[in-house]
């Protein structure tokens, strides 16, 4: 008999927190357990752990777990994990100083998101884009000042949406998001799962009506009262397109997409019913349609009174943001949905003993099984990157009760 041995070579300055290893069938035959040991992935090694293998062959941990499997260990990643809170995401900003910029320049937007997985081993790799990125898709320019946010024009009649049109080709228009999507799959591997994400129509609607950010959408309430089917002309017009689009980056590599729909808890439960619901249901039918297999997971803002109609939108998982508790999520929803989610952003402000205590609180609510670490909003930009490591490092080691 031959001896093979195999060379593991971690890169740590150019893919920490990838590893591979050999596995040929043929090669394996006849070895021992102790002889096919498997290598767990980690920020700086790969660690002999035969209570956590994962074979690189494997599907990644945060696909199995959002498809609602059983997994060795809770997945965890952060929304908006990758930007300003990161010294390498600043030192890009002054090369590239405009947003479009660092995420319309493929290999910029492909160098950003893969940033915070290099740094902290995250389970999910998601997209550095924007929801606004499809609007010149669909006839809708826009711009995004640095201090202030989006500033569009403001469409608040029939006649001013009828330069909106449906994109038969997001290859077209959003080529670096093909070419993104495929590059991060590539370099992750199975290391990670890659996300795609879209914001969905009622969300999308009040930046076109309210002409950039707002804190109380008066316009498109005014709106929703005064002209509702102009409203609703213009969701039917964002659904469609939402929903190719999100296809389109599920043909470019993405593994899951989440929906967001963050603004529409401002709505009441009756106005959502009929103004955010069915256009979410439009979006996210046009995914299983096309990909029944890709798992959705939706997230809005302060939507503690509205899980339940969360649910109805068909989405496979439900993003909680911090104002309701895994716990109750779970009595409300039942013990069958996927729930992410859901520390408060500010907590990483907090000390370390404050982290990870809070970290590990909700980590026992969710018990492992069915649930998704994140957090209940997007990273802080004063979040230093001692304390998202030691959030994602928190939650790699927890072992539930």
């Amino acid at each position: 008999r031959h001896t093979i041995f195999i060379l593991i070579i971690s890169f740590e300055s150019a893919l920490p927190g990838l590893c591979f290893q050999y596995s040929g069938s043929s090669l394996l035959t006849g070895r021992t357990a102790t002889e096919k040991h498997r290598f767990q992935c980690s920020r700086h090694f790969c660690a002999s752990n035969p209570a956590m293998n994962i074979e690189m062959s494997q599907e990644p941990l945060l696909l199995r777990a959002v498809r609602g499997e059983s997994v060795e260990r809770c997945p965890v990643w952060m929304m908006r994990q990758a930007g300003r809170h990161m010294q390498a995401y600043r030192d890009l900003v002054k090369k590239y100083p405009s947003f479009r910029e660092r995420s319309e320049i493929a290999n910029v937007s492909t160098e950003i998101s893969l940033q915070p997985w290099r740094a902290y081993g995250v389970d999910g790799c998601i997209l550095f884009s924007d929801i606004l990125t499809p609007l010149p898709g669909m006839g809708v320019e826009f711009d995004i000042d640095e201090k202030i946010g989006p500033k569009l024009k403001p469409m608040r009649s029939i006649e001013s949406i009828s330069t909106m049109f449906v994109n038969k080709d997001w290859s077209k228009s959003t080529p670096f998001v093909k070419q993104s999507l495929g590059e991060i799959r590539r370099t992750v591997g199975n290391s990670a799962t890659v996300l795609g994400f879209v914001g969905l129509p009622f969300t999308l609607a009040t930046y076109l009506v309210e002409g950039g950010t707002s804190n109380e959408y008066m316009e498109i309430k005014k709106l929703i009262y005064a002209q509702p089917q102009t409203l609703h002309k213009m969701l039917e017009i964002l659904a469609v397109n939402i929903g190719n689009y999100a296809i389109f980056q599920i043909d470019s590599g993405a593994q899951v997409i989440q929906v967001f729909d963050s603004w529409a808890g401002s709505l009441s439960p009756e106005d959502y019913d009929v103004f955010a619901l069915p256009y979410q249901q439009m979006v996210v039918d046009a995914i299983k349609r096309a990909h029944p297999e890709t798992p959705v997971i939706i997230y809005i803002a302060k939507s503690g009174h509205l899980l339940e109609r969360m649910v109805r939108s068909g989405a496979d998982v439900v993003s909680l943001d911090w104002t309701v508790s895994i716990a109750e999520a779970r009595q409300r929803l039942g013990s069958e949905v996927v729930l992410q989610g859901n520390l408060d952003p500010a907590v990483l402000l907090a000390p370390p003993s404050v982290i990870k205590e809070r970290t590990e609180h909700i980590l026992r609510m969710g018990g492992g099984r069915r649930h998704v670490m994140n957090l209940g909003h997007g990273v802080e930009a004063a979040t230093s990157e001692a304390s998202a490591r030691l959030f994602v490092d928190t939650v790699h080691a927890f072992k539930p009760p």
